[in-house]
């Protein structure tokens, strides 16, 4: 089946406090981005790539593939006024009836390849695969009197990306008006009362947001290098 990959990249990185957006900052010796599509063309180098940023952005991302001499094929879409609608644009530039596609934050470079293997393959079989990892922390659940209390961490997992899909089906239910309850796209593909398939991400996975996330990014380089 065609294999697709949408790596949303919309946001302005307020948090980082940086004078470009979070997912263009370098790390080990390349901006983020590129980081994100190498892992998913070095997995599946017949894997379809967009990538979806703010419109604005086209030239300098064009300048920075020069600067960078990046030169993995790909798309470049225009990202909407949220990340659903990001997602929306991407998934509509897709004009193949068929395949697997699987939606990736842009700023989340260290996903491992057996990760993104096992959701293509998990999604062809089930129609989706959504990776999560467990919690280490201890949990509890807050109420709007103040009170807290104490809950099972075993029946929770925190959500990564990839989420992927039949895109048929993703597709299908991205044709809806957007919704608050929209975190995801797990919970959009849900609102058409289908039930998602869970697969095991990898830890090291994280989103990178904030300036002790570069810190923590640095280290993940440099430790892959090693």
């Amino acid at each position: 089946m065609n294999k697709f990959a949408v790596i949303v990249a919309g946001g302005s990185g307020t948090r980082m406090g940086a004078p470009i957006s979070k997912q263009y900052l370098e790390i080990g010796g390349k901006p983020i981005l590129m980081h994100t599509l190498e892992v998913f063309f070095k997995t599946l180098s017949d894997i379809n790539l967009i990538l979806v940023i703010p419109e604005k952005d086209f030239g300098f991302w064009g300048d920075l593939c020069g600067q960078y001499q990046f030169d993995i094929p790909h798309a470049v879409i225009k990202g909407g006024n949220s990340r659903f609608q990001s997602v929306k644009n991407g998934l509509d530039s897709i004009f193949h009836a068929e395949g697997i596609v699987a939606i990736h934050d842009g700023v989340r470079p260290f996903v491992s390849s057996q990760v993104i293997l096992e959701s293509f393959d998990v999604a062809e079989k089930s129609g989706s695969a959504i990776a999560v990892v467990a919690l280490k922390d201890s949990l509890r659940k807050l109420t709007d009197d103040g009170k807290s209390f104490f809950q099972e961490r075993q029946n929770f997992r925190l959500v990564q990306t990839p989420q992927t899909f039949l895109l048929s089906k993703i597709k299908k239910a991205f044709d809806v008006t957007e919704l608050y309850h929209f975190t995801d796209d797990a919970t959009v593909y849900e609102h058409q009362g289908w039930q998602v398939e869970l697969i095991s991400g990898n830890p090291e996975n994280i989103k990178i947001t904030s300036p002790d996330d570069m810190v923590y990014a640095d280290f993940l380089v440099k430790k892959r290098l090693i």
